[in-house]
């Protein structure tokens, strides 16, 4: 079985990891894959299993539906928030950050 295309999905995975503070190579050890892996599926490029789905959603404190199904808003960490990235850039932009 090949690699699942995903191209042109927009996905809330990005913005929520770093609500949750957590850097790419910390959510794929956490889940289990490898941080190549975690950058696909951010950009959309790759749509994961459902158990890897459901392992980011867990460790990121949201669920699947919010990260991947359609809408323009994902409730993160109980807050509602916009699909854009400006919590991404505001938090790659405080000190100590990668």
């Amino acid at each position: 079985m090949g690699r699942t295309s995903a191209r042109g999905r927009r996905n809330r995975v990005r913005q929520a990891r770093l609500i949750a503070e957590l850097t790419q190579a910390q959510l794929a050890d956490a889940v289990g894959v490898t941080r190549q892996t975690i950058v696909v599926v951010e950009a959309g490029d790759y749509a994961p299993s459902v158990y890897l789905a459901l392992a980011i959603a867990g460790h990121v404190d949201s669920t699947v539906e919010q990260l991947f199904g359609p809408g323009p808003t994902a409730t993160v960490h109980g807050q509602r928030r916009e699909a854009g990235d400006e919590d991404a850039a505001r938090l790659e932009q405080q000190p100590g950050r990668r």
